[in-house]
């Protein structure tokens, strides 16, 4: 894996997660790292937020991590990913990502779909 494949797994990914700022704000923006937060105040399980994190992408040494936190929020929509998405998933919301082809793109491009659907029905942004 070549930092320059890393590189355009990256931007990739992040050209869909960007379709989302506005409403989602920018919290880290650089060549190696970017991470959507949405900065409405909530209260979740009866703690008090200023800021609540949405998705967040970062170059590691072999891997791209894509960080997914609404399936926090809703664990059951694990299960509209399909396969080549779901084989991986590391832990609870991050995936590591190696190659990105056509289809895992769209899957990801889903994945936000459905997060920020989420996210609105509950207010969070």
């Amino acid at each position: 894996m070549t930092k320059d494949n890393l590189s355009e797994i990256f931007h990739s990914i992040k050209k869909l997660m960007k379709k989302y700022e506005p409403p989602f704000e920018s919290m880290s923006d650089y060549d190696s790292g970017y991470e959507l937060i949405s900065k409405k105040e909530v209260e979740i399980a009866g703690r008090k937020r200023k800021e609540i994190y949405f998705a967040g992408l970062i170059i590691r040494s072999k891997y791209v991590g894509f960080y997914y936190m609404p399936v926090y929020a809703k664990p059951e929509v694990k299960k509209v990913f399909k396969p080549g998405l779901l084989k991986l998933l590391k832990g609870k919301s991050c995936f590591h990502i190696k190659n990105l082809d056509a289809e895992l793109i769209r899957q990801i491009d889903v994945a936000l779909k459905l997060g920020f659907g989420i996210y609105k029905k509950n207010g969070w942004v």
